[in-house]
């Protein structure tokens, strides 16, 4: 497996501060970046596409789930082996791709899970405090131990994107993508990795986002 069959799915919201040296660097390593826009007013798909980002751009916001959905179904139709989800905001280190792809290779997972909590003194007390809540109830549906449910920085290989049958298009999506490997028999692992905490304000509404995972994990628990 090369760098060329993994592509790099970033769901970007008026990230032109930090999304042109993001995929810059990404770009130079020989990766395959697909800027998905959900509709930013500033000049993030300029930036993007100025460093090498294969762009896909919706003229309003249409939420975090859908855009990945829509970067998943790219990275198929061109070939990847695996796609790797980061955020556009710098939040993420871009040394810690090696980390999935060297679990990938031994492993074989089709959910690589990076694990912010491992070393969370950075991460801002709300957060983590409804991170390990959604990461405590999610951990009981499945019967599996998942240390931090609601990172974005996650490998999903090429049988994972097509197994799973992905649905919501909020901040859920983190939480669907465990429920839907737990349910299709695929394997998850995780990384520890580190996060980049610069008093950035979150694009998560710890109340309305709380509020729409616990339906979500409602609609869940009740499915057939």
């Amino acid at each position: 497996m090369s760098e060329n069959d993994i592509f790099i799915v970033i769901p970007a919201y008026n990230e032109a501060k930090t999304i042109g040296s993001i995929v810059s660097a990404l770009d130079k390593r020989g990766f395959r970046i697909i800027v998905v826009d959900d509709g930013s007013k500033d000049s993030t798909i300029v930036e993007a596409n100025k460093f090498g980002a294969e762009i896909i751009a919706y003229t309003k916001n249409v939420g975090k789930g859908r855009c990945i959905r829509e970067g998943f179904e790219y990275a198929l139709e061109n070939g990847c082996e695996a796609a790797i989800t980061m955020d556009g905001d710098g939040q993420h280190s871009l040394d810690d791709i090696d980390k999935f792809i060297d679990e990938y290779k031994k492993s074989g997972a089709d959910l690589i899970l990076g694990n912010r909590l491992h070393n969370s003194k950075k991460m801002p007390f709300i957060r983590r405090c409804t991170n390990f809540i959604m990461s405590f109830i999610i951990s009981l549906i499945i019967t599996e131990k998942i240390d931090d449910s609601q990172c974005g920085y996650r490998l999903v290989s090429r049988k994972g994107i097509e197994k799973m049958q992905l649905t919501t298009v909020k901040y859920e999506i983190e939480s669907e993508m465990i429920m839907e490997a737990k349910r299709k028999g695929l394997k998850m692992s995780a990384v520890n990795i580190d996060s980049i905490y610069e008093g950035e304000a979150s694009q998560i509404n710890p109340f309305l986002d709380t509020f729409r995972f616990l339906k979500f994990i409602v609609n869940e628990y009740t499915r057939k």
